[in-house]
């Protein structure tokens, strides 16, 4: 990939990095709750089901994927119930006690990773920005370089984007420390979840 072409790329990717979705909202929530250092580990669950998009879109697969209307729409119900079931979780949690207010309680590390991954997995819409994104800035006399450099880019500034969000979260929560502000933002937090999941089920696939 010519250099002047990786100078456009990366200011456009790193947009579409710190675009807010759900999964920005768990970094934000996970900062708020756990930390800037859990949140930004469990974005590793996120992490691994974009370096699988993106490895499937390099092989042809993410093309495939993404022009089946079938395969579109189980992935967008998959991943709007699961966004709309989070959702419901959170604010649930939402109606409890000063003690019982955490809308993602301390549960393992790893079940949080899970959490991202599965959030990220099941939006449509993220393999959508590897097939239709990508091949903007694709040397095609350097196909498997020029995806490699463009995919391990695009992970780099998702940890940046994830980075911001946790200390952004982590601000809020200094702001929110007694129980009925904690609630407050669980409602917030799960209405918006519940938001994406309804926008994610109304989402078209592209013609």
């Amino acid at each position: 990939m010519a250099w002047n072409t990786f100078l456009l790329f990366v200011p456009a990717c790193f947009a579409l990095n710190l675009a807010f979705g759900p999964n920005n909202l768990l970094s934000l929530t996970y900062g708020m709750r756990r930390g800037v250092r859990v949140a930004t580990v469990a974005a590793f669950g996120r992490l691994a089901a974009f370096a699988l998009m993106i490895g499937l879109t390099a092989f042809g697969l993410g093309a495939l994927l993404a022009a089946s209307e079938t395969a579109f729409s189980v992935v967008k119900w998959t991943g709007a119930a699961y966004l709309v079931w989070l959702g419901i979780k959170v604010l649930r949690s939402a109606g409890g006690t000063a003690e019982t207010t955490d809308a993602f309680p301390r549960r393992a590390l790893a079940s949080l990773m899970a959490q991202e991954f599965w959030t990220a997995l099941g939006n449509p819409k993220a393999i959508l920005i590897f097939t239709a994104f990508f091949p903007q800035f694709l040397d095609l006399h350097a196909y498997a370089a020029s995806f490699t450099v463009m995919g391990l880019t695009f992970l780099v500034l998702e940890i940046v984007a994830v980075f911001l969000y946790a200390v952004l979260g982590r601000r809020l929560g200094s702001l929110a420390r007694t129980g009925k502000a904690l609630a407050w933002f669980n409602r917030l937090s799960g209405s918006m979840m519940i938001g994406f999941g309804i926008a994610l089920a109304f989402t078209r696939k592209p013609a």
